[in-house]
């Protein structure tokens, strides 16, 4: 059984899963990783168009300009990337979405239980789901799915984020009242490096039915990714 050591979390956005569809945002705000293809700038959870499905999205190495600054990043093989699910409540992941670059693949790898939670990480061969040739542009479409109903994606997407970054600069500054609507988007006509993995409910629990008092009978998931480098 083979293992690869990875060390030391550098950057993670958290949140929870419910009937909706939720989001986390980072974006160059963490200064150790900022503009790295570490560096986290968003976070997507929802349900699928397959309702017995969650979709999750990773999006790092933001403010890629269209063009040759998008083609030519490209996902790190010394960077993992973690999806941690709780599904009953207690704040600890209970199963763990892995993906990693290798060659011009990424390579997705799902462990069904962590016994010794925090932020080091192994990778565990024997628990690979699938992998999915990386894309180079924008405009490629390749995905690929595996016996069990989950689906892939890794490559650049636009940036579907919207912030009015220098307005809530201003606000911060005493400068500017609060924001405008709908105010500008910064983020608009940037790319990022995007990976995208739907995965069925079946693999990951059933999630916690009463724990949110604005959807009592909805089944919740706590959810939240990581990046974290080999050393």
């Amino acid at each position: 059984m083979k293992k690869t050591k990875i060390f030391a979390a550098i950057g993670g956005l958290g949140l929870a899963v419910l009937s909706v569809f939720l989001i986390a945002a980072d974006h160059i705000d963490a200064p150790a990783v900022a503009g790295t293809n570490s560096d986290i700038t968003d976070f997507y959870a929802f349900r699928a168009q397959d309702q017995n499905n969650l979709a999750f999205v990773v999006n790092v190495q933001g403010l890629l300009a269209p063009g040759q600054s998008t083609e030519q990043a490209e996902f790190s093989e010394n960077v993992l990337l973690e999806i941690n699910i709780d599904n009953n409540n207690d704040l600890i992941e209970d199963r763990v979405i892995q993906a990693i670059k290798r060659n011009d693949s990424m390579y997705f790898f799902l462990k069904p239980q962590v016994s010794t939670p925090g932020l080091t990480s192994t990778i565990d061969t024997e628990t690979f789901v699938g992998s999915v040739k990386i894309s180079t542009t924008t405009d490629v479409q390749v995905s690929s799915s595996n016996a069990n109903g989950m689906k892939f994606f890794a490559g650049p997407r636009e940036d579907p984020f919207f912030f009015d970054f220098t307005r809530y600069n201003e606000i911060i500054a005493g400068t500017a009242p609060g924001f405008n609507d709908p105010g500008n988007d910064t983020f608009v006509g940037t790319n990022v490096l995007s990976v995208a993995i739907e995965v069925p409910k079946s693999m990951i629990g059933s999630g916690t039915v009463g724990a949110n008092p604005l959807a009592p009978s909805t089944s919740i998931y706590g959810v939240w990714v990581e990046s974290k480098r080999k050393q």
